[in-house]
């Protein structure tokens, strides 16, 4: 079968190396999984697959979409939860405040902006010229170009929500109200602003998956996926001139061992649980 390997860590993206290596074989207490489609962000990486036990018998993870639209499947895990872990286990937004989304319409941001705005919040987004549109139509009440715009003109607000980092989670801090709270997903904040930010890395939590699966299945949810690429494309997926090119959306991307699905994907509305 064929795979993505990395042979040389300090390589980077040019280590990438599409292999045949031998199918796998589960030894006790051994599980395989299938994967039918990988999604990515620029922050991480994550699979939308069957499992295999060592009867030959396939189960999965139940609450991902249904397999006919494996591009959402792909695209919603890590996105989904980042986005409501940050929102809401960190930040503790709640009905009426005002939250600060960086990435609107990127694969973190676009889930934030319509979980926010179902909540009840007051949702500015930010990115570039391009994204406009599509935040302000997800349910973002303004938009900030950061090329722009004066992202201090945004007001105060309660919440921050960064997926940049530098200089624009140090501008961020200075917007957020006393008692608001900023939460990053880029890195542990500088010393200056360690008592201020919440750094934090995405946890499993199957029930809530479950419920974002929900979520897409009754159209109160839309995850973004920018492209479909077959697997022998993924080194190119991860360069840099195109990570520049889409890093202000940051959309999930996904890779289809077999097939081009197309430049943007269009799932029907269902999901398995």
């Amino acid at each position: 079968m064929q795979a993505v390997t990395l042979r040389d860590r300090a390589a980077g993206v040019a280590g990438l190396t599409l292999s045949d290596i031998p199918h796998p074989h589960g030894a006790e207490n051994d599980v395989i999984a299938r994967v039918h489609a990988g999604g990515f962000t620029w922050a991480g990486t994550e699979w939308s697959g069957t499992w295999t036990d060592r009867a030959g018998h396939m189960t999965g993870p139940r609450a991902y979409l249904d397999m006919s639209c494996r591009a959402f499947a792909a695209a919603l895990p890590i996105s989904g939860l980042t986005a409501w872990q940050g929102l809401f286990d960190h930040a503790r937004l709640k009905t009426g405040q005002t939250v600060l989304i960086h990435g609107a319409a990127g694969g973190v941001g676009s889930i934030a902006v319509q979980l926010a705005h179902e909540l009840g919040a007051r949702v500015i987004g930010t990115g570039r010229a391009r994204d406009r549109e599509a935040a302000l139509g997800l349910g973002a009440d303004a938009f900030v170009d950061l090329q722009v715009d004066r992202l201090e003109d945004a007001g105060e607000v309660d919440v921050a929500f960064d997926v940049i980092g530098g200089g624009v989670l140090e501008r961020s801090a200075a917007l957020v109200r006393v008692g608001g709270t900023l939460v990053t997903i880029v890195g542990p904040p500088t010393a200056r602003l360690a008592d201020r930010a919440i750094f934090f890395v995405v946890e499993p939590d199957r029930l809530r998956l479950a419920d974002l699966a929900e979520r897409v299945r009754s159209g109160r949810l839309k995850p973004i996926v920018g492209a479909v690429r077959p697997l022998t494309e993924a080194q190119s997926a991860f360069t840099p001139d195109r990570r520049m090119a889409r890093r202000s959306s940051g959309s999930s991307r996904a890779a289809n061992p077999r097939r081009i699905a197309g430049q943007q994907a269009r799932c029907p509305s269902t999901v398995s649980l």
